[in-house]
């Protein structure tokens, strides 16, 4: 390999991992990680890492040391030279499968490879197998209805089709992601627009059918949002799906002028259907009473893209994944400022990266 950019994540966990690959490809550049997931009880690779990994190494035929379960270090090199042998060459297109082959994120998977559209030559698309709405991930619907719509808002082409869903422990959901060649429009989510619509999305998998888990879980949501925010449902959509694993899951999304913010539950052993859908509830209206027009999840999951094509974006909180990510891209050379304003902050990116042929 080719001298590496060493980065340390002894502090950071799997979103650390992810960002670093995506950027490499980016950027053509090889990376050096060391302390993969350091900061986690378990750290190291596990199966849904792992299971990215080698898919960024599939897509650009990269180099690769350290892809095995538990490694605690791994270098990447995408080696993605242009036709001639000099510059930065697309990523070719095609057609892939992933098996996670446990209940690991399938959305955090998709979400790695969302910006990889902006050096895409030709369509790509990719199957994942894996758990669609689980602990510590995007349930497939925010991904779905909140985090696509507003990317392509800004040129990015993509779209997620379902095969079944894979709730906690067994997984095997399956959905397939397609993206087409791409180009970024900078970014500008400052202020948010008037309040325009609420979009509720609940889901319970077919052993929960006969107690109308999916129902409840909306009505839950419904009497626990803010009556004074003034919003109008205006979509309703409760599904019944078959499921290797018993499962649910709520996800609202809010409409504004200048975009969408997305909030979400899932159901536990033992919780009620009721209390998933107020936990998203609950969420959803301290988004109301601030002014950012993102939800805090969002506000990390967009760092990418604002680093491909500059702009500001008002978020409701600089949290630890925002304040990783923007470590990361400055240490990729990207210019980010940061500036904390009435219980919110104003991230900014000036001098976006350089990727492409």
């Amino acid at each position: 390999m080719t001298t590496s950019r060493e980065l340390d994540g002894s502090s950071a966990g799997g979103q650390f991992l992810r960002t670093a690959l995506a950027l490499s490809v980016l950027e053509n550049e090889p990376v050096r990680l060391e302390h993969v997931r350091g900061d986690r009880p378990t750290p190291g690779l596990r199966h849904q890492h792992l299971a990215v990994l080698e898919t960024m190494a599939e897509l650009c035929e990269a180099d690769v040391a350290g892809a095995e379960l538990g490694a605690e270090t791994i270098a990447f090199d995408p080696g993605l030279e242009a036709a001639d042998g000099s510059g930065h060459g697309g990523l070719e297109g095609g057609t892939y499968a992933v098996d996670i082959g446990t209940a690991g994120s399938a959305t955090l998977l998709c979400n790695a490879l969302l910006p990889l559209a902006t050096i895409l030559e030709s369509p790509l698309s990719v199957t994942v197998t894996g758990g669609t709405d689980v602990a510590w991930s995007p349930p497939l619907d925010y991904f779905r209805y909140v985090k696509l719509p507003l990317i392509r808002r800004f040129g990015v082409e993509a779209a997620c089709e379902v095969d079944r869903r894979g709730f906690y422990p067994d997984g095997g959901g399956e959905v397939t992601l397609r993206l087409v060649p791409s180009r970024l429009e900078p970014i500008t989510l400052t202020e948010r627009g008037p309040l325009e619509g609420l979009r509720i999305s609940s889901i319970e998998s077919e052993s929960l059918a006969d107690r109308d888990v999916a129902s409840r879980q909306a009505e839950g949501a419904l009497e626990r949002l803010d009556s004074a925010a003034g919003l109008e449902l205006t979509t309703r959509c409760e599904t019944t799906t078959a499921s290797p694993s018993p499962g649910s899951a709520l996800v609202l999304r809010i409409d504004h002028g200048t975009g969408v913010a997305g909030f979400s539950a899932l159901g536990e052993r033992g919780k009620p259907a009721e209390r998933v859908g107020e936990e998203a509830a609950d969420a959803a209206n301290r988004f109301l009473e601030g002014a950012a027009p993102v939800d805090r999840h969002m506000a990390d999951q967009l760092l990418v893209c604002l680093a491909l094509a500059g702009g500001r974006m008002r978020i409701p909180a600089v949290t630890d994944h925002v304040e990783t990510r923007c470590t990361l891209l400055e240490a990729f050379g990207v210019d980010v400022g940061l500036e904390r304003e009435d219980g919110t902050a104003v991230v900014s990116v000036t001098s976006s990266l350089d990727v492409g042929p």
